[in-house]
């Protein structure tokens, strides 16, 4: 079943396999970012489901700002999910967010109670967690309908560049 109460995610939640397949769908604009985080935390325990594949290939860099938010408000609720693995989908082009991801987990792993690992595919992800189910197919094609082509990473971050450009000093130009 497709699932698309918060606007930033796209949600595929299966009861028989006990598993939720979530991709972040909000493009650059970051400024929903707790709001819908809070919302699928509070859906995850609703729906209960025991294992998730989370891809955030399409997530921007998450800026310092909410990277605090998500350590101290979003990682201490998510902890208390009845969860059993967790997969976090990331490419290797988003390294910025996997160390993010990677530093939120460390703080928290004395306490964390399910099993967390990282894909780079999110079918690959959905294979791994349900054993190569025959169901796969169905969910396959179930997404691809209901979510379409989920967008690869963006190029940008989500925070504005800055408005100044860097200027080397006269006496540092090369042949001074």
């Amino acid at each position: 079943m497709i699932i698309k109460t918060i606007e930033e995610f796209c949600i595929q939640n299966n009861e028989s396999l006990n598993v939720a397949r979530v991709a972040w769908v909000g493009g650059r604009n970051m400024r929903h970012f707790q709001r819908a985080f809070t919302q699928l935390q509070r859906l995850l325990t609703h729906i209960g489901v025991g294992r998730v594949v989370l891809d955030l290939n399409a997530l921007p860099d998450v800026p310092v700002y909410d990277q605090l938010w998500l350590s101290t408000t979003f990682m201490p609720a998510l902890i208390k999910l009845p969860l059993r693995q967790m997969v976090v989908v990331l490419t290797g082009q988003r390294i910025y967010n996997q160390h993010v991801l990677e530093g939120l987990l460390a703080a928290v792993a004395k306490t964390i109670p399910f099993d967390v690992q990282f894909f780079a595919n999110a079918e690959a992800a959905m294979a791994w967690l349900t054993d190569d189910s025959a169901q796969l197919p169905t969910l396959f094609t179930e997404w691809s309908s209901g979510c379409g082509s989920v967008c690869q990473s963006p190029s940008e971050v989500a925070e504005p560049r800055a408005g100044y450009q860097r200027r080397t000093p006269a006496n540092c130009q090369p042949g001074s």
